[in-house]
């Protein structure tokens, strides 16, 4: 029986291990996205095994089941679906798809404790018996016929993880395995719920969780042990919610200890050097063991939790009695830990400077790809949207059909000034400069998660703005932007220096060290290909070492930066830490790399303007800087390849994002035996391409990004063709509106000729072919250029793969494919190309100072 599993979590990877391990036939994995660069364990372990492996964020948006996702799952041909363990929301045209239907797993006794939260909700409740049940899915919330149940008893101080690990994880697995073994053999039950007894339960929220003392201590700890340590149960001590967990029913005689005053309790708490004892409310039963309970919170002495709890109420409480009322939160003094910095806090406070100013935002509205989008459009400068200085604006095109988006403000050098400023006060008085590491990597995943949580939105404005096909977008664009910043979320903590033994005359009472230290302000200058993937690769890391930035994105292409920096604020990113300015490169670009302010400069451009840039950056001064420049990535490919492969692969090198890819394959090196065959195939190949609206599903190629760029392109051609080379397919403009290109092939190129030489950032293949064998001569000629980005080669001998790998120069060679990015592999280029790097642990250092310190003692 063809299995698909739908699921994720450990539980999940068992299951689909056991049921592998019996003999089932799983075809495929539908799981969750990788998170923070990691795969969910379900899904690498059927990656491991060879898997097919499907990892969709939703599978329906506004109540329809999405078409590829659909046709993704139809695919593999599944007979039985099996669930052991699902967040998301599985279509009913899904669940009933598959022969024998679909399985589910629920850790409560069906009917008893439907919905997400069954487990707490057994301890909550105070039941005696817990189990699980496996039922068939209908189009009910967990009411589906029963086909088995499992159950255990309740002890007294079960918590949610013990009763799951003793019990529900590993006899769940065992069932869901009998359950599918069950249906395999024609003997598998469908018995009807009965409505008798039936519960349903949400999930429970922090403000619904508070304790109501007035109830005997058995049902107290049961509420407090079902709300574990989230959502926690909680009360009010000395005017501060006190989260509680861990409860025991306590067992021996109360000890002794200080009383603490508990609102709503009639009797007080007794604080113990073992932690906090709590009294129910059973009148005789006060003085029996089974109405006490303890409660221990782990890590710190409770004593001393509460005697800080005392003070801080109390310094808060005479601050409001001096100061006129003034509110001050327990943050406000946790946050300022020197004096001096609190009697700053307070005097702000009370100058209403600290007030938080709610975002205001002027959308642009359009109701496009059956959403409505809502599109900022002014600068966005300390945490404010703004108009530009001089009230300038100019036209955002949409390159589908040359009509104007909107008017966007055009930064003036005041506003670059106002930008830089915004970010050096965030950076050295503001909260992002005292903020420690772990909350500013929960910033970063909270903004991940809204990037995630807007991907459609964000997706259509980039098929807008840039011309990109809306499901590559949708992956590449905002997928990989999500997981580059919840990437570096998870770097926030662990940048750390070294100690260093040092020579010196005994006895050697000597200690050095090294920090890692932000460098303060950082520009970030970004192209128009990949908007909002190239503001993620330099300012996620950016923010990640504890830099603020200004960054000015392309100016044909700024509508999803200002909408990242609406969803920054809407995370909680401190005003001034984020700023973002659209305008020209020649006023906004040239001041930023001219600024005395700015500390570091990361670009993404033409190798021309990089050049510029780094000579403005020295003159200045002398600011460090990261340069991702021009490409001519060559792309060889050997006789003893898998053509076909071959041919795919490689007109993604060129076509992919219509060409305009910073590490496209500019020239292709094909081996004399086999280049005629492989000319054919890519026409072939290419005659099938769609050439459309970015926002049709069935669209394999878009729009150039803007019309400069489209005339530059079939100038590019014009040339090649002059020239000499042999123009085989393509080299004009589409006839329909917008700026759309035929997806273009030349043959014959010759090392002198300007196609040869020359970057076309388009939908250009330019072949040139090499005498069969000649593995030195190729490799002279793919390295007789001065950029050095990207490269690859092809070929199924993985002695020459790693000889010709070797030998390339460039920043990153492909074999066997090509565009495999991931983040956390480091991307940059050599000679002209530029130097530094985006993604992975040493994009870091491009944002981080070194400090030797060194002591005597």
């Amino acid at each position: 029986m063809k299995l698909a599993l739908i699921g994720q979590s450990l539980f999940g990877q068992e299951v689909y291990s056991h049921l592998c391990k019996e003999g089932h036939r799983v075809v495929g994995v539908f799981t969750v996205p990788d998170k923070d660069g990691k795969a969910d364990p379900l899904g690498e372990s059927a990656e491991k095994d060879g898997t097919p492996v499907f990892k969709f964020p939703r599978w329906r948006v506004k109540g329809k089941t999405i078409k590829e996702v659909a046709e993704a799952y139809k695919s593999v041909g599944a007979e039985l679906n099996v669930l052991p363990f699902c967040t998301q929301f599985i279509p009913m045209d899904v669940i009933d798809s598959p022969k024998h239907g679909s399985i589910i797993y629920h850790p409560s006794i069906l009917p008893r404790h439907r919905g997400a939260s069954a487990i707490n909700w057994t301890l909550i409740m105070g039941d005696k018996k817990a189990g699980l049940s496996v039922f068939w899915a209908d189009d009910g919330l967990d009411t589906g016929p029963i086909l088995l149940q499992r159950s255990c008893d309740v002890e007294p101080n079960d918590t949610v993880d013990a009763l799951y690990n003793r019990f529900l994880f590993p006899e769940g697995i065992k069932a869901m395995v009998e359950a599918v073994q069950l249906i395999a053999d024609g003997k598998a039950p469908r018995i009807p719920q009965p409505e008798e007894g039936a519960t349903y339960e949400g999930i429970q929220k922090k403000e619904n969780a508070e304790i109501s003392w007035d109830q005997s201590a058995e049902v107290l700890h049961n509420w407090i042990r079902g709300h574990d340590k989230v959502p926690g149960a909680w009360t009010e001590i000395n005017g501060q919610m006190v989260t509680f967990y861990g409860s025991s029913l306590l067992k021996s005689s109360v000890p002794p200890g200080e009383p603490l005053e508990i609102k709503g309790a009639k009797k007080p708490g007794l604080v113990t050097k073992n932690g906090l004892v709590l009294f129910g409310n059973d009148g005789k039963a006060v003085s029996e063991l089974a109405s006490l309970y303890h409660c221990v919170v782990h890590g710190t002495s409770f004593i001393k939790i509460t005697l800080a709890l005392l003070l801080l109420s109390r310094l808060v409480e005479e601050i409001r009695q001096r100061c006129g009322g003034l509110q001050l939160q327990n943050e406000d003094v946790y946050m300022a830990t020197k004096f001096e910095d609190f009697i700053q806090k307070v005097v702000r406070k009370l100058r209403g400077e600290d007030q938080e100013v709610e975002l205001v935002v002027d959308y642009v509205s359009k109701e496009v790809n059956e959403m409505t989008v809502k599109m900022p459009y002014q600068c966005f400068i300390n945490g404010q949207f703004t108009d530009a200085n001089d009230g300038k604006t100019y036209d955002t095109i949409n390159p589908t059909d040359g009509s104007t988006i909107c008017k966007v403000s055009y930064a003036s050098l005041v506003d670059v000034d106002k930008a830089v400023a915004a970010a050096k006060d965030a950076f050295e008085k503001g909260e992002w400069g005292r903020m420690n590491a772990r909350e500013r990597g929960r910033l970063m995943y909270r903004l991940a998660d809204l990037l995630e949580e807007n991907q459609e939105e964000l997706a259509t404005i980039e098929a807008l703005d840039s011309g990109a096909v809306y499901t590559l977008a949708l992956k590449t664009h905002i997928g990989m932007s999500v997981q580059t910043f919840r990437y570096f979320a998870g770097w926030c903590d662990k940048i750390q220096g070294s100690t260093i033994p040092i020579n010196q005359a005994r006895p050697n009472r000597n200690l050095t060290f090294t920090k890692k230290e932000p460098l303060g302000v950082c520009a970030i200058i970004i192209p128009w290909n990949y908007p909002l993937m190239m503001l993620a690769w330099k300012s996620a890391a950016c923010l990640a070492a504890g830099n603020t930035l200004v960054l000015k994105p392309a100016q044909v292409t700024p509508l999803t930066a200002l909408k990242f920096a609406e969803l920054s604020s809407k995370a909680g990113f401190p005003k001034g830490v984020i700023n973002i300015i659209p305008g020209s490169g020649g006023v906004a670009g040239q001041r930023l790399s001219e600024h005395p302010h700015i500390r570091k400069l990361g670009f993404t451009g033409s190798t021309a303007i990089g050049k510029q840039i780094m000579k403005s950056c020295a003159v200045s001064n002398l600011k460090k800087v990261s340069l991702e420049l021009g490409g001519k990535s060559p792309l060889i490919i050997f006789n003893d390849c898998e053509l076909d492969k071959a041919v795919r692969m490689g007109m993604g090198a060129v076509f992919f994002n219509k060409g305009e890819n910073c590490i496209a394959a500019g020239r292709l090196f094909v081996e004399e035996s086999i280049h005629d065959e492989f000319v054919t195939k890519v026409v072939e190949e290419i005659k099938k391409m769609k050439i459309g609206d970015p926002l049709d599903r069935s669209t394999d190629h878009g729009p150039q990004n803007h019309q400069a760029h489209l005339e530059k392109l079939l100038q590019y051609c014009e040339a090649g063709v002059k020239e000499g080379a042999t123009l085989v397919y393509g080299g004009r403009q589409v006839c329909r509106p917008g700026f759309f290109m035929e997806p273009t092939v030349f043959t014959d190129v010759e090392d002198h000729m300007y196609l040869a030489k020359e970057e076309s950032f388009g939908p250009i293949m330019v072949i040139s072919k090499f005498q069969n064998g000649d593995i030195d001569g190729v490799l002279q000629r793919a390295n007789n250029t001065e950029y050095g980005l990207a490269s690859g080669v092809f070929t199924r001998d993985i002695n020459k793969a790693m000889y010709v790998s070797e030998k390339l120069e460039a920043g990153t060679v492909f074999v066997n494919t090509y565009n495999k990015t991931d983040v956390a592999a480091p991307f940059g280029g050599v000679k002209q190309s530029g130097f530094g790097k985006d993604l992975g642990e040493e994009a870091l250092n491009e944002y981080l100072k070194t400090k030797t310190v060194t002591l005597e003692y």
